[in-house]
C-alpha cells in the first residue's frame, strides 16, 4: 500500500510570509504615526484622520520692506490722501489791471477827417495800443462750496477782472467782496454750487515741528504740492500792518500767494503770502497768514464789507530785559505799556504808564505783535480782563473794547506809538515815533526827537532814491514834524501827485531828499 506524505515546509514557509506581512503592515502603521507625532510629515501631502497627524507648522514670513513711512501726529491721512483732498478745492487766480499804455494821447490818427480819407485799416498800422493790461497769477482756496474763495490782498486788491480756473479746467469770472490791506487778506466770490472745499483749522493750537502741506500755483505750475514743518510762529516780517505770520520751510513761490497751507488732517491753517528770498524763489523761508486771523476777516468782509478793529489805547514796546530789571520784573513775558492815549478805553479804565501787560483776555500776552492783533480782533463792545504788573504787584484791570478810530491806521498797540497813513509817494514809507526801543535798534541818540523810518517799500521811488530805513524825518516841505501825528497832518494835506522836500537826519547828518511821483 502505497503511503503518500506531505512535505510540512510549504506550510511552514507560507506561515512565516504572512506573519512577515504582519509585522511590516505593523511597522508602517506605527511608522506613520511616530513621524506624525515627530512632525515628520510636512509636505503637504493628505494624511487620513485617523492617524491624528498635528498641522503643519506656520510657514517662514517673507522679508517685509522697511521703507520709512511718513508719521502722522494727530491723524491717519497720509500725505497722498491729504493732497487729494485738498488740490481739488485750490484755484488759480487771474487778475488783470488795465492802463494806459506809450502813445495812448491824442493824434492825428484819431481825427475823424483823417480816417474818413485813409480809412481805419490805414491807420492801424501806426496806432500803439491804447490799453496796456497786466495780468497777474496767484491762487485762492475754496472754503465754502457755494464758491467763497479767499485769497492774498496783494493778488486781487487793484485788479479790475478776476478770473477764477478750478482743478477741473472750468473757469468762472469773480467778484471782489471785499479786501483788507493791513493783513493782506481778499475775499471773491464766484456763481457755483457744490464746489470742493477745506476745512478750517484753530491755528491757536499749530505748534513748531508740525508737519504742514503748501498748495498752490508756483510760477504757474497748477496744483503743486510742497511739504515742510512749521518752522515758527508769530513772525513779524514787515509785510502788513497787522502780522502774525505761521513760519514754514515748505517750498513756496511767485504764484503760491492765497494758496492753502494745510496741516495733516487736510484742515486749512493758513493763507501763503510771502516769501523771503534774495533771488525771488525759494529759500526755505515762506510765511502765512494764520486761519483764525484769515477767517476772522473774511467773516467781517462777507457781512459788512469792511473790517472793524478794536481799540486800547496804549502805546507798547518789547520788555527787554534791561527794561525788565528796571522795573524790578524777573521776567520779561508781557508788554510795557509806554504812553495812555487820552479819552482811550485804557485811560477810562486806569492803565498807567509803565505798566506790564502780561494776559489779554484769559491770553499771555508775550510780544506788542501778539497784543495788537489780539486787541485789533477783538469785538467792538466786548468787556475783556486785562492783567498787569504795576509796582511789582499783580493787578487785574476791566474794561469794554471800543471800535479803533477811522483816523488811525493802525491801533496804537504797537512798538512806538501811532502809524500814520501818508498818501501819494510818502505812501511807501512807515513811520513811528522814536522811541529809547527804536533808537537802540537803529543806533541812534536817546536823546534824538522825531519820527523815524522803520520801513520803506521795496522797489518803491522813496528806495530808489536813497531813503532808509532809521532815518530821522525832521521836516517835510519845510514843515517840522516832531511826532506822527504832526507828520499824518502835513502828510495828508500834499496832492498825490506833488514831489515831497524831506529833510532827513542819517548818522548824525542832515541831508535833504526830494520824491517825485
Amino acid at each position: 500500500m502505497n503511503h503518500i506524505e506531505f512535505d510540512p515546509k510549504p506550510a511552514q514557509g507560507k506561515k512565516n510570509w504572512v506573519v512577515t506581512a504582519a509585522l511590516l503592515t505593523a511597522g508602517i502603521i506605527i511608522g506613520f504615526v511616530v513621524a506624525s507625532d515627530l512632525g515628520w510629515l510636512s509636505n503637504g501631502h493628505a494624511v487620513p484622520d485617523s492617524l491624528s497627524v498635528a498641522p503643519p507648522p506656520p510657514p517662514i514670513p517673507r522679508p517685509v520692506s522697511t521703507a520709512p513711512q511718513p508719521i502722522l501726529s494727530g491723524g491717519t491721512q497720509t500725505f497722498v490722501d491729504i493732497a487729494k483732498s485738498v488740490k481739488p478745492a485750490v484755484v488759480n487766480i487771474y487778475a488783470t489791471k488795465s492802463g494806459r499804455g506809450e502813445g495812448s494821447g491824442g493824434t492825428p490818427f484819431d481825427d475823424p477827417l483823417f480816417r474818413k480819407f485813409f480809412g481805419d485799416e490805414f491807420f492801424r498800422k501806426f496806432e500803439h495800443p491804447k490799453e496796456k493790461k497786466e495780468r497777474g497769477l496767484g491762487s485762492g482756496v475754496i472754503v465754502d462750496s457755494n464758491g467763497l474763495i479767499i485769497t492774498n490782498n496783494h493778488v486781487v486788491g487793484k485788479a479790475d477782472e478776476i478770473r477764477v480756473t478750478l482743478s477741473d479746467k472750468r473757469e468762472f469770472k469773480a467778484k471782489l467782496i471785499g479786501t483788507d490791506p493791513k493783513t493782506d487778506v481778499a475775499v471773491v466770490k464766484i456763481e457755483a454750487a457744490g464746489l470742493p472745499s477745506v476745512p478750517w483749522a484753530d491755528s491757536d493750537k499749530l505748534e513748531v515741528g508740525e508737519f504742514v502741506l503748501a498748495v498752490g500755483n508756483p510760477f504757474g505750475l497748477t496744483q503743486t504740492v510742497t511739504l515742510g514743518i512749521v518752522s515758527a510762529l508769530g513772525r513779524a516780517a514787515g509785510i502788513a500792518e497787522y502780522e502774525d505770520f505761521i513760519q514754514t520751510d515748505a517750498a513756496i513761490n511767485p504764484g503760491n500767494s492765497g494758496g492753502a497751507l494745510v496741516n495733516v488732517r487736510g484742515e486749512l491753517v493758513g493763507i501763503n503770502t510771502a516769501i523771503f528770498s534774495q533771488s525771488g524763489g525759494n529759500m526755505g523761508i515762506g510765511f502765512a497768514v494764520p486761519s483764525n486771523m484769515a477767517q476772522s476777516i473774511m467773516g467781517q468782509l462777507v457781512q459788512t464789507g469792511k473790517v472793524v478793529r478794536g481799540w486800547l489805547g496804549v502805546s507798547i514796546q518789547e520788555l527787554t530785559p534791561e527794561l525788565a530789571s528796571q522795573f524790578g520784573i524777573t521776567e520779561t513775558k508781557g508788554v510795557l505799556v509806554s504812553d495812555v492815549m487820552e479819552d482811550s478805553p485804557a485811560k477810562k479804565a486806569g492803565f498807567e504808564r509803565a505798566d506790564v501787560i502780561v494776559e489779554y483776555d484769559g491770553k499771555p500776552m508775550d510780544s506788542p505783535t501778539h497784543l495788537r492783533n489780539a486787541v485789533a480782533q477783538t469785538p467792538v463792545g466786548k468787556k475783556v480782563v486785562v492783567k498787569i504788573v504795576r509796582d511789582k504787584k499783580a493787578k487785574t484791570i476791566d474794561l469794554t473794547i471800543v471800535e479803533q478810530p477811522k483816523s488811525m491806521s493802525q491801533s496804537g498797540e504797537d512798538d512806538g506809538g501811532e502809524s500814520a497813513t501818508p498818501t501819494g509817494v510818502l505812501s511807501s514809507l512807515d513811520i513811528r515815533d522814536l522811541t529809547e526801543e527804536l533808537a537802540s535798534r537803529y543806533g541812534l541818540k536817546s536823546s534824538e526827537r522825531g519820527v523815524v523810518i522803520v520801513r520803506v517799500k521795496p522797489g518803491s521811488t522813496a528806495e530808489e532814491l536813497g531813503v532808509r530805513e532809521g532815518d530821522i524825518v525832521l521836516e517835510v516841505n519845510r514843515q517840522s514834524v516832531t511826532s506822527v501825528k504832526a507828520f499824518e497832518r502835513v502828510a495828508s494835506k500834499l496832492p498825490k501827485d506833488q514831489a515831497v522836500l524831506l529833510l532827513l537826519k542819517r548818522q548824525g547828518r542832515t541831508i535833504y531828499l526830494t520824491l517825485r511821483p
